[in-house]
């Protein structure tokens, strides 16, 4: 288990060491970070584009097989920017690493110079999801949390932001991530008889190329995060979204087939209602029509449904 803390070098390529053990980066290391064949032990990592509006992704083929060796690896690619400079390494970017320490579980504490709070509100976010979705990859690292000298980080709307894992920023699909924001909205999922919905809040970062309503979408979809006791699934996992457009304030979710599977004793009526109560919390949502492969089923009460809290209880405590 990793225990060590990495400590910025005096020497001219910063260099990152383990306290208590010397570590020695030979350039072919150095070479081989970016690098975009394909190989075994080919690890994605992320660096933030020239424009600073998305984050790219670069394969790396690992050399190391100690956990420890692995974790500095990655990290001296997240600072090491290719020579043609196509990209920026997120921690090359005007501030100093001033260590790094995991505890126990894997949680991984990255502290940075006072310099960093400069980083405008776009590209500190997408630097944040660079190192967090690069880091957590191995499986010796289950959380990343950004401090700067010591003290709490805190987002653009002065809200702390804690630990962080790759689920937090929603991959786009393609190979690059683009700009994120904090979406905050609350989903309905059901309840142990599967008879009725339960509202719980969820945050998380969303790629901006993503509507918010097919992430609200996804995320149901996704299921209860298993964070709160009593939250069920009330989507089918298996559903497919073919698309989801908003116009004059009804929300058309277009899915495949399996929507209509039974899960959990879920009825198909309290999928439906879990899908409108969610997008209807959006301001720009007033009604939802749902489709199966572009078809309303006739089996369908309605084709089009308004918000329903007469299916919707509170968790028992």
């Amino acid at each position: 288990m990793i225990f060590h803390m990495i400590e910025r070098s005096a020497s001219r390529r910063g260099c990152l060491l383990f306290r208590g053990v010397l570590v020695t980066i030979s350039m072919i290391l150095l070479a081989s970070c970016g690098q975009e064949e394909k190989e075994e032990n080919v690890y994605p990592v992320y660096y933030v584009s020239n424009s600073e509006t998305r984050v790219e992704i670069h394969s790396h083929v690992m050399e190391a097989d100690d956990p420890e060796k692995q974790l500095l690896e990655l990290v001296e690619c997240l600072g090491t920017n290719p020579e043609k400079l196509e990209y920026k390494a997120p921690f090359s970017m005007g501030f100093e690493v001033l260590g790094i320490e995991a505890d126990e579980n894997g949680r991984l504490q990255i502290d940075v110079s006072a310099a960093y709070r400069e980083l405008s509100v776009t590209t500190e976010v997408l630097v944040r999801a660079a190192i967090v979705r690069t880091l957590t990859q191995l499986p010796s690292v289950s959380a990343v949390m950004i401090t700067v000298e010591g003290n709490t980080l805190y987002d653009s709307k002065n809200n702390e932001v804690g630990w962080m894992n790759a689920e937090q920023f929603i991959n786009n699909d393609g190979n690059e991530i683009n700009t994120y924001e904090l979406a905050r909205v609350r989903l309905y999922f059901a309840d142990e008889s599967g008879t009725r919905l339960i509202a719980a809040d969820r945050e998380k970062h969303y790629s901006t190329n993503t509507p918010l309503e097919r992430f609200v979408v996804e995320e149901l979809i996704a299921g209860p995060s298993g964070r709160i006791e009593g939250l069920y699934p009330s989507v089918n996992g298996s559903t497919k979204i073919v698309n989801v457009t908003t116009k004059d304030g009804i929300c058309y979710v277009n899915l495949d087939e399996s929507f209509l599977t039974v899960v959990n004793n879920v009825s198909t009526e309290v999928s439906i209602y879990a899908l409108v109560n969610s997008l209807v919390e959006l301001s720009n949502v007033n009604q939802v029509q749902i489709l199966i492969n572009g078809e309303v089923p006739a089996s369908f009460s309605s084709t089009t449904f308004e918000r329903n809290l007469d299916i919707v209880t509170t968790l028992e405590k």
